[in-house]
């Protein structure tokens, strides 16, 4: 995979995301993707891939912005660099309580690509940071 390749296909994958649809992400993946999660434990494969989104897209409404999206020079691994505008709309799992409140939140996700697919993805943003804005 070349670079272009590798970031149309990340851009793809965020075009999907910010989309709500899950089906054209999974399209996306390998089928044992890695998925690591922010402060969380890694899931493996479609079915866990597919759960996480379903459980997200109950406790947030989330739209990435400002998005630049970076390769390495082989095409196996890319990374992509954003904003996260959000609602929190349903408590999370010992998370404060979900009134509706908004966020904004720099965050970044990391890519291994093969064969015209994603493997891994490893997002990172700073969890005490979206605390403090749904908090106050």
């Amino acid at each position: 995979m070349n670079r272009d390749d590798a970031a149309a296909l990340v851009e793809r994958y965020l075009e999907a995301f910010n989309a709500g649809d899950t089906a054209a992400m999974l399209a996306l993946l390998d089928e044992g993707v890695e998925h690591h999660v922010n402060q969380g434990g890694v899931r493996r494969g479609h079915a866990a891939f597919s759960g996480f989104c379903a459980h997200m897209a109950a406790c947030y409404s989330e739209q990435l912005r400002d998005i630049v999206v970076m390769t390495s020079a082989d095409g196996s691994r890319a990374a992509a660099e954003f904003t996260v505008h959000g609602a929190y709309l349903k408590t999370d799992n010992g998370l404060p309580e979900a009134r509706g409140q908004r966020y904004v939140l720099p965050a970044g996700t990391f890519f291994s690509l093969r064969d015209g697919r994603i493997t891994r993805i490893a997002t990172a943003y700073n969890l005490n940071d979206w605390i403090a804005q749904v908090s106050a």
